[in-house]
């Protein structure tokens, strides 16, 4: 077990964190941290979003822990301090989106290595949305699932989606998929964007903090995706949307204000998921994690409270 760096002091997570190496399946070196704590109830598996680390989440792991709960969180493939995809880190890329399910099969052989205590329960954010349900269609081991404002579809305009569909599928076809998507930047939209104009949170402490985060440790920042990973995405959630949603018991948060993911998508899948719950957080914007106080706490109330729930 090869440890990996994990800074304490931009995380703010709870005390005896520590971080490791892993290998997928397919070669690649990432990198995941756990929080254990002694008489946990279970292990919550923490999916981050595109652009994310492991380091966003040392408050999420903090507050699982005041309810009982030990936590493990990933830097996927081609983001964080994992191995990134393209000779240009700043471009967020993957070869297929299903590569992704390798990085999970590590982070599980790593917790039963740790013994990390079970039962297991999933949290998924964004694109970690999309990737824990591909995850739990493959038969995933947690007793149940919750999902904050998940990439079950892409927010697009109508006029632009064709185009996105095109380029991106041209890009792949003719080989110029590493390049970064039309409209994107590859300075981390945190450092870029004014909060006033922030499309993720409406508390300026929150993204105060993420700021402070990229620039202690600039190398955890990513940029825009390349156009092979929007095609991708773009064919992953439309092959997901397609396919019936597991019997995994599920909670979904969705702020009213979300401006990145496709609602409507959410929607329709929450409307058809057996033991399935929408809860929509009116003024909520797309970090339903990292909101305003009021609204982080009732998130992580409402999350505890169904895993609980479900220890059995």
């Amino acid at each position: 077990m090869q440890s990996a760096p994990y800074h304490a002091d931009i995380a703010g997570g709870p005390d005896g964190g520590a971080a490791h190496w892993l290998t997928t399946p397919d070669g690649l070196r990432i990198r995941v941290a756990h929080w254990n704590m002694t008489d946990a109830k279970g292990t919550v598996l923490i999916f981050p979003g595109r652009t994310e680390f492991i380091e966003k989440y040392g408050d999420a792991a903090k507050e699982f822990q005041k309810r009982g709960f030990a936590t493990i969180a990933i830097d996927w493939r081609g983001q964080g301090i994992a191995d990134r995809m393209t000779s240009n880190r700043a471009i967020g890329h993957v070869g297929e989106f299903i590569d992704y399910q390798s990085d999970i099969a590590a982070m599980m052989a790593h917790v039963a290595e740790l013994d990390l205590p079970r039962p297991y329960f999933l949290v998924g954010h964004s694109m970690g949305g999309c990737i824990g349900l591909r995850a739990l269609m493959n038969g995933l081991d947690v007793n149940a699932a919750m999902f904050s404002a998940p990439m079950w579809g892409m927010e697009m305009s109508l006029h632009l989606r064709p185009f996105a569909w095109g380029l991106s599928t041209l890009s792949v076809a003719l080989g110029f998929d590493e390049k970064i998507a039309p409209g994107q930047m590859e300075e981390d939209y945190v450092l870029r964007e004014d909060f006033a104009a922030n499309t993720l949170t409406n508390d300026p402490e929150v993204w105060a903090m993420l700021g402070r985060q990229l620039k202690a440790q600039p190398d955890l920042g990513l940029g825009g995706p390349s156009l092979r990973w929007l095609n991708k995405s773009l064919h992953e959630t439309r092959t997901l949307s397609k396919l019936p949603s597991p019997a995994t018991p599920c909670l979904t948060f969705l702020g009213t204000d979300e401006e990145i993911v496709d609602p409507q998508r959410i929607k329709d899948r929450m409307n058809a998921w057996p033991n399935g719950t929408l809860r929509v957080i009116q003024g909520g914007k797309h970090e339903m994690l990292m909101d305003l106080p009021d609204l982080r706490k009732q998130v992580f109330d409402e999350t505890a409270a169904f895993f609980d729930n479900h220890l059995a």
